[in-house]
């Protein structure tokens, strides 16, 4: 089964919402969206009434790692995790390391990480180890896989 299909998607530093929207179109049940700029948060909250998604979507106005923690907290578990924080935000590896240790992601879960290409996340965070990377020019997509 695709990993959109198997569970919750949840869109960190999610901007307008175009990927967690995405994933939506691509059958991931439902997705929440995390974003703290309130420009952003804006056009994320109508992008997404605007196209009738209110049933599967969830959104946030909140700093990324603490969503992440407030869900491991609450037992909430994704499927998908995406990232695609501001590049060299001082807050990217702090929000990845939540992922890795706040037990969010679903066993043999994955995480998505839009980065800089000369700006790699290490081979390893936590129990998440990186599965594959995309290049894309000046931007890589890196992909790490939970333990099964």
């Amino acid at each position: 089964m695709p990993y959109l299909e198997r569970g919750a998607f949840l869109d960190l530093f999610a901007g307008g919402g175009a990927v967690g929207i995405e994933a939506l179109s691509r059958g991931a049940p439902c997705a929440v969206f995390v974003e703290r700029d309130a420009h952003a948060l804006r056009a994320l909250r109508d992008n997404v009434a605007r196209l009738g998604l209110d049933a599967r979507a969830r959104v946030l106005r909140e700093d990324a790692a603490r969503a992440v923690a407030s869900f491991a907290r609450r037992g909430e578990r994704f499927a998908v995790v995406f990232l695609d924080p501001p590049y060299g935000a001082p807050e990217t590896a702090r929000t990845l390391a939540a992922v890795a240790e706040g037990s969010v992601l679903e066993a043999g879960g994955i995480v998505a990480m839009q980065h800089a290409t000369k700006a790699p996340p290490p081979a390893a965070v936590g129990a998440l180890d990186v599965w594959k990377a995309r290049r894309f020019g000046e931007t890589t997509l890196t992909f790490f896989r939970a333990p099964a």
